[in-house]
C-alpha cells in the first residue's frame, strides 16, 4: 500500500509532514468495537437479571408452565390436526392448499429464534461453569462434561440454563406450527408428524418440570440443527440467489441424523452415569428421562417411518428436504 501524504493549504512541497498508515489503529477499533459487541451480548443473553433469577414455577405466572395448559394445548393441537386432516379427506382433497410465503416466514422465524437460544445457551453454560466451578474442586468429581450430562440429584430449574430451556420450550409450541403446515399441504404421513410435534412439547415441559439431566446438550444440539434447517428452508422457499441449485441438498436430512446421533449418545452417557455409578447419588430427573427415552424412541421409529418411504414426511412438500 502507498504512502498517504497528507497536503496542507501554503507550505511548499519540500515541508508537507509525511503521515503513514496507522494499521495498529484500525486494528485496536476493531478489537475494541468486537470486544464491546461481546459484552453486550453476554449481557443480555447470559447476564440480564431476568436471566439470572429465573425460576421455574408453576404459580410464577409463566406461559405454558402447568400441566393443565400443557394437557389443553395437546389435546386441543392433536384434535384440531386430526379433524382437519380428517375433513381434507372426506372433501376428497389431495392437492395441497396453497400457502403463500407463510412456510418461508415461518421457517426464517425458527432460524431466528433457534439461533438465538444456541447463543444464549452458550453464553449461560460458560457462566454456570465459571461460576460454579469453585465448588466442585475436592468436594466431587464432577467437571463440566459431567454437569453437562448429569445433573446432581435435588437441583432446582432455576438459573441461566433453564432460563434458555424455558425459552426452547416455548418454542416447542411454536415449531408444532410445522404439523399443521403438514396436514394442510397433505403430506403423506403428516399424523406422525402431529404427534412428533406433541411429544417434542411434552419432553421440553418435563425437562423443566423434573430438571431433567442432559437437556443443556440436547437444546444445543437441537437448535443448531434447527438454525441451519430451517435457515436452508428459508433460502429455497424465498428463492434467494442459488437456491435453485442447493434445492436437491440433503441438509434437513443430514440435520436430523446428527441431531438423532447426538441425542443417542447423550442418553447412553446418562445411563452410564447413572447405572454405572460414575455419578454418587445418581442424576437428577431419571423418572423423566426414562419418560423421555421411550418418547425418542418413537421419534426415532417416526423418522424411519418417513424416510424410509424417501421423506414422505418433509412438512415442507419437498421430497429432497
Amino acid at each position: 500500500m502507498n504512502a498517504r501524504r497528507v497536503y496542507i493549504w501554503g507550505l511548499p512541497r519540500s515541508q508537507i509532514p509525511f503521515h503513514p498508515p496507522n494499521h495498529t489503529t484500525t486494528t485496536t477499533r476493531l478489537a475494541s468495537m468486537a470486544a464491546l459487541a461481546g459484552d453486550v451480548a453476554r449481557y443480555w443473553l447470559a447476564e440480564h437479571p431476568a436471566i439470572v433469577g429465573f425460576r421455574w414455577s408453576p404459580s410464577g405466572g409463566l406461559w405454558f408452565s402447568t400441566w393443565v395448559s400443557l394437557l389443553c394445548f395437546l389435546a386441543a393441537y392433536v384434535a384440531l390436526c386430526l379433524s382437519l386432516d380428517a375433513f381434507l379427506a372426506a372433501l376428497r382433497r389431495k392437492r395441497p392448499l396453497p400457502l403463500g410465503p407463510l412456510p418461508s416466514a415461518h421457517a426464517l422465524l425458527m432460524a431466528t429464534v433457534s439461533a438465538a437460544i444456541f447463543m444464549g445457551t452458550i453464553l449461560s453454560v460458560v457462566a454456570e461453569i465459571r461460576d460454579t466451578r469453585w465448588s466442585w474442586r475436592g468436594r466431587s468429581r464432577t467437571t463440566p462434561l459431567r454437569w453437562l450430562l448429569c445433573f446432581p440429584p435435588g437441583t432446582r430449574s432455576s438459573g441461566r440454563v433453564f432460563f434458555w430451556s424455558y425459552a426452547y420450550y416455548l418454542s416447542r409450541y411454536l415449531h408444532a406450527a410445522r404439523g399443521l403446515f403438514a396436514v394442510l399441504r397433505r403430506r403423506r404421513g403428516a399424523s406422525a408428524r402431529v404427534f412428533a410435534h406433541a411429544a417434542a412439547v411434552a419432553m421440553a415441559f418435563l425437562w423443566l418440570e423434573f430438571s431433567q439431566s442432559f437437556q443443556v446438550l440436547a437444546i444445543l444440539a437441537s437448535t443448531l440443527a434447527h438454525a441451519v434447517a430451517f435457515g436452508f428452508r428459508f433460502w429455497v422457499g424465498a428463492g434467494l440467489p442459488a437456491a435453485r441449485a442447493a434445492r436437491g441438498a440433503p441438509v434437513a436430512l443430514a440435520c436430523q441424523v446428527g441431531l438423532l446421533g447426538c441425542n443417542l449418545a447423550c442418553h447412553a452417557g446418562v445411563a452410564w452415569m447413572h447405572f454405572g455409578g460414575a455419578v454418587a447419588g445418581g442424576c437428577s430427573g431419571i423418572g423423566a428421562w426414562v419418560f423421555n427415552t421411550l418418547l425418542n424412541a418413537a421419534l426415532l421409529w417416526v423418522f424411519l417411518h418417513c424416510y424410509g418411504k424417501r421423506g414422505v414426511c418433509d412438512d415442507d412438500g419437498k421430497k429432497e428436504l
